[in-house]
């Protein structure tokens, strides 16, 4: 199983820009933790950020071939860019789409991402540990958690 985790605008400076909303926890922090829930799946992961609309769509096609799920921290690109929405359009697998907080608790400008509209699962509120949650929620969908996780993990209600 192949999982890319794509970060949108700004996430570079995650645990420096506005802690008391994002947090104090670093990409840098993210990415590691992400490897080592990947490695306890047993998944293949690919972890990018960047500031350039363009960038992450070519990520996205990228993943059309190298990757089983996405796992997306757009970021400011959420709420305007139609060229990543378009990329995930044309992504066959899961897109599992992450937020650190409650979107739909903030202002009118960060309420409503269109990137929701091609997801599959939207993880907002839970931190930074809606990455693990994003992941998860992915290798799930594929059907692939191993099976020496318990049963609620794996599974969920029956």
């Amino acid at each position: 199983m192949r999982i890319m985790v794509l970060n949108g605008a700004n996430m570079n400076l995650l645990g420096v820009r506005e802690p008391h909303m994002y947090g104090t926890t670093t990409l840098a922090a993210v990415e590691a933790s992400c490897r080592e829930f990947a490695q306890l799946i047993g998944a293949t992961l690919a972890f990018h950020q960047s500031n350039h609309e363009g960038e992450v769509v070519e990520w996205i096609h990228a993943a059309r071939s190298d990757a089983d799920a996405i796992v997306i921290n757009p970021a400011g690109f959420s709420f305007h860019s139609i060229p990543v929405l378009d990329a995930l359009k044309a992504f066959a697998g899961p897109v599992v789409e992450v937020h650190i907080t409650n979107i739909h608790a903030r202002d009118e400008l960060h309420r409503h991402s269109i990137i929701s509209t091609v997801s599959k699962c939207v993880i907002c509120g839970a931190g930074t540990y809606g990455y693990i949650l994003g992941m998860q929620a992915a290798a799930h969908m594929l059907g692939k958690l191993p099976a020496s996780l318990p049963a609620p993990l794996r599974l969920g209600p029956q």
